[in-house]
């Protein structure tokens, strides 16, 4: 494994760094430890040819200015929190509204726009942050970890872990938007998802959930034998035009299985595997796209890429019914998701 370290950028007094992971296959995974942000993966075509398959920039000022969590991880908690706002035995807790009058992936100054300490592994790099008692209104000295490795096997393992000391609320997820084509060659409408899912959350019309969970049968949320992105773009149904025309939504991973998702591009024969630990994937089909970028140098388009954040359910602080999302002092968080590259 060969890791080249160089200067990306300059925040003041600190030096963000990026860190590319190469393995014996060609393989390449670029990250920085500004918001842990992954900025390339070069992986081969069919034919041999390798391209970046994530949506990025080349400075850390674009990064800083970015308003669409480009390859980062988000926290202390993924997805949207109603009212920016929640309740711990009794105590409320206000946090910063980022999204109309929501909180949204950790708010202002999210992990995605804070430099992490980074230290090289064998296979690798750690980042560390240290998220103090009541950054962006959450409680709790919060000890994040996020480990980035790469192996011959064409694997980007992901592995996050926390601990606080004070009861709070976590889930991570990486913020990537993929693009199999390779250079933004064409936009994800004809790439396939293939989910493990028999039901989707229905969101409402500030995209957080409502609590209940629908099932997929006959709808365009039916992903389980594999379908093109562009019959959630086309469709009528009003969860898709609600979210942009397209996906917004979290899916539930079945538990009952491997939590497997797939990503294919049938054009470029490219082929992205992922699984995970998590309960939920929510897919974004970046359906707000033509409003960002321009992305080294392509301009900002519908459905330029599509991000798959495996993670807890949005929103879970005030639902009873979903999977808690609450980290104790005497516990840990940890959650892991595995990449695989591969071709047709």
């Amino acid at each position: 494994m060969e890791i080249i370290q160089q200067e990306f950028g300059r925040i003041g007094e600190r030096t963000v760094t990026s860190f590319t992971l190469k393995n014996e296959n060609g393989v390449e995974v670029t990250a920085i430890n500004f918001g842990c942000i992954i900025t390339k993966i070069l992986v081969p075509d069919t034919n041999g040819n390798f391209e970046n398959i994530v949506i990025g920039h080349d400075s850390l000022e674009d990064y800083m200015e970015d308003p669409v969590f480009l390859g980062a991880v988000v926290g202390r908690v993924a997805g949207r929190i109603r009212g920016g706002a929640f309740e711990l035995d009794g105590k409320a807790y206000t946090l910063s509204q980022n999204n109309g009058p929501n909180h949204l992936h950790g708010g202002l100054q999210g992990f995605n726009k804070v430099v992490w300490q980074a230290d090289v592994l064998e296979d690798g790099v750690r980042f560390t942050y240290l998220s103090k008692d009541g950054e962006e209104g959450y409680p709790g000295n919060l000890h994040a970890a996020v480990t980035y490795t790469l192996d011959d096997q064409n694997q980007l393992k992901i592995r996050y872990e926390a601990q606080t000391d004070k009861k709070t609320v976590v889930t991570l997820t990486n913020h990537s938007y993929f693009n199999l084509s390779g250079s933004l060659k064409r936009d994800v409408l004809h790439h396939t998802l293939t989910l493990k899912s028999n039901e989707y959350l229905e969101l409402d019309e500030e995209f957080i959930p409502t609590g209940r969970l629908l099932n997929v049968d006959h709808t365009p949320f039916d992903l389980r034998d594999g379908a093109s992105i562009e019959i959630g773009a086309n469709s009528s149904h009003p969860q898709t035009i609600l979210a942009g025309r397209g996906y917004d939504h979290p899916f539930v991973l079945n538990t009952n299985q491997d939590r497997e998702i797939r990503l294919e591009d049938p054009e470029s024969g490219r082929v992205l595997t992922v699984e995970t630990d998590e309960p939920a994937v929510v897919v974004y089909s970046g359906n707000s796209l033509d409003g960002a970028g321009p992305f080294r140098g392509t301009p900002g388009a519908k459905h330029l890429g599509i991000c798959l954040e495996t993670q807890g359910f949005p929103d879970a602080v005030h639902q009873p019914g979903f999977p808690s999302i609450v980290l104790k002092p005497n516990e840990k968080y940890t959650s892991a998701t595995t990449y695989t590259f591969g071709i047709q």
